[in-house]
């Protein structure tokens, strides 16, 4: 019957080909985590995960003072701002008992000589300026510029340190400064704070809030604190001054020393510049920056990924895998939460994510065009020797099949053609009519096999045998197999018709009768043949056993005989007894059993 092996189930050559194909989306996604589509997605990850309930110092360690709006209205003058202006702020932050004043401004060029000496006047020890460093690229190579304060500044006791941030592709400021004497390295290590140690790789800022997260006063209120502040508000504190001008912060806008954070993921605002150095000095102090891990970890990530969805894959139910994926997924991202939490140490999610999914939906898009293939060959296999119904449930579950050979107990049905010969004599000139007639008579008998439950074997010029309880269970076999044997009797008086119709004018054809021979036992059931060519067929005494029930209803002038393991079976249905019948290669007689008239 089936001219094909069908496989079903995760054979070795599926298992191989799995392999084979989440190495592949392994080696893909280890490619594309190397651009930088890939690296502003792990950007965007690591935004969106640090900034899930961070942890926070328990106290902000720098008092930001602001040069707003407000600042710039009660002041009343265009930026820059005089720099005898700066000094004077610097004698009322230290009169409020300020620890240390960092300036994120660079005072690189030189103004009116007395403004110039004013403020450096006012420089001492606890004074921290800001530096730029720059890399400008020209057509004949890149140089480093370094812009520092003015001298006097520096002579006069004040400490600079560079203030420079690099943003990541996308724009996102996530790294600490890399420089030795930073802004706030320098601020830190002026308010006592340890020199934090050599790391191996570059550590992400831990953000504590959206823009605003700081406590922040203008700078005209800390021009007059006494007037604007509580008591003592600045007592003992470290200071900021900068830019945090709210008109140039919106995220469309661009905006002066303004930058995209973690958090402007979530709150679409852009974080001042100061705001940003205070998070970078809370980092340092509290060391809550985050390492991050090196690109091998990522590596194995990845073949990690794609080993786990091999067995994602595994289960046959779609739910099941989904639900083991959305699973995996958020136990690979709650992970990388959790070691950043409380390990501070980041490692990208989305590259082992990715890889995980696409593993899984390549496996299951070759499971899908697997299990389509198979349809086709189980509709293929059996389309013609099956009802259609049967077909069907076969190929919506194609595990009710063993095609590999068993033992089963089986119902077997043999039918011939009475008178067959005949017809072939009165059309032998005629041979595609003959076949037409062939085709009239079986058709019907088939279809009526079908109906019944009933898998067709082969056909055997005008004789058909069929087998019922195979490849699908079917309880009642006998049953279902002496109901189509009536069937096909009360049908040959419609074939006839047919036949009679079909035969050439003038040809004194006798009726056609059939012979029917049903038995039931144990048989193999199974594939058979040689390795290029097989049917899926039965063997046994049982099927010897029906042949020859069918080649005796001549001979006990019946239209069908059945074996006495038929009869028994069948409570619903009387049989009298024929004949007790003498079988070649057996001993004993075998008792046969007809349909009762009554």
């Amino acid at each position: 019957m089936a001219r094909q092996w069908i496989s079903y189930g995760f054979s070795a050559r599926q298992r191989r080909s799995g392999i084979v194909l989440v190495a592949m989306v392994a080696l893909l996604v280890g490619l594309l985590s190397l651009t930088a589509v890939m690296r502003d997605l792990d950007g965007r990850s690591f935004d969106y995960l640090s900034t899930i309930d961070p942890v926070l110092p328990e106290q902000p360690g720098v008092t930001l003072i602001a040069i707003d709006e407000p600042s710039m209205a009660a002041i009343g003058q265009q930026w820059p701002w005089r720099r005898s202006q700066h000094a004077e702020l610097i004698e009322q932050l230290r009169s409020a008992g300020a620890k240390a004043i960092a300036f994120d401004i660079v005072f690189a060029e030189p103004t009116d000589p007395e403004e110039d000496q004013a403020l450096a006047n006012a420089m001492g020890p606890d004074i921290i300026l800001a530096a730029d460093e720059s890399l400008i690229e020209r057509p004949y190579g890149s140089t480093l510029v370094r812009t520092e304060p003015i001298p006097a500044l520096i002579k006069a006791g004040a400490r600079s340190g560079v203030a420079s941030l690099s943003m990541d592709g996308d724009g996102v400021l996530r790294n600490m400064p890399h420089y030795s004497d930073g802004f706030m390295a320098t601020l830190f290590a002026t308010t006592g704070g340890k020199p934090e140690p050599e790391h191996d790789g570059p550590r992400r800022i831990q953000y504590f809030g959206p823009a605003g997260s700081y406590p922040t006063i203008s700078y005209y209120q800390a021009l007059d604190p006494e007037s604007y502040l509580p008591p003592d508000y600045l007592k003992d504190q470290i200071v900021m001054v900068g830019f945090a001008l709210q008109a140039n912060a919106e995220v469309a806008a661009g905006g002066i020393d303004a930058f995209e954070t973690a958090y402007t993921l979530r709150s679409r605002q852009l974080t001042p510049g100061i705001e940003v150095q205070a998070t970078i000095y809370d980092n340092l102090r509290t060391g809550l920056s985050i390492s991050t891990a090196p690109g091998w970890v990522s590596l194995l990530l990845i073949a990690f990924s794609a080993a786990l969805a091999l067995a994602v894959s595994r289960p046959k139910s779609p739910a099941i895998k989904a639900l083991l994926l959305t699973t995996a997924v958020l136990a690979m991202i709650g992970g990388c939460w959790l070691l950043l939490q409380y390990g501070r140490l980041w490692i990208g999610p989305v590259a082992p994510t990715t890889t995980l999914v696409l593993a899984v939906v390549a496996v299951a898009t070759r499971d899908f065009a697997s299990e389509q293939r198979q349809r086709r060959a189980v509709t293929n296999a059996f389309g013609q020797y099956l009802a259609p119904e049967m077909v069907k449930k076969i190929a919506n579950d194609p595990g009710l099949l063993n095609l590999g050979g068993e033992s089963r107990e089986l119902t077997i049905l043999f039918s011939d053609i009475r008178g067959f010969t005949s017809i072939a004599e009165a059309m032998q000139e005629d041979p595609q009519g003959l076949t037409r007639v062939i085709n009239a008579i079986l058709t019907p008998l088939s279809n009526i096999i079908l109906r019944h439950g009933g898998t067709i074997d082969k056909y055997m010029g005008d004789c058909v045998m069929a087998f019922w309880n195979a490849p699908l269970d079917d309880p009642d076999h006998a049953l279902h197999a002496v109901e189509a044997a009536q069937d096909m009797l009360a049908a040959m008086e419609q074939v006839n018709l047919d036949v009679q119709a079909m035969l050439p004018a003038g040809s004194d054809v006798p009726l056609i009768r059939m012979g029917i021979g049903i038995n039931t036992g144990t048989c193999v059931v199974g594939n058979m043949g040689s390795d290029r060519r097989f049917d899926y067929s039965v063997l046994g005494d049982a099927v010897n056993l029906a042949s020859r029930l069918e080649g005796q209803c001549k001979e006990q002038a019946v239209d069908l005989l059945v074996g006495q393991n038929t009869a028994q079976a069948i409570a619903s249905i009387r049989f009298r007894k024929v004949a007790d019948i003498q079988v070649k290669g057996r001993t004993a007689k075998e008792a046969t059993y007809t349909l009762s008239e009554a």
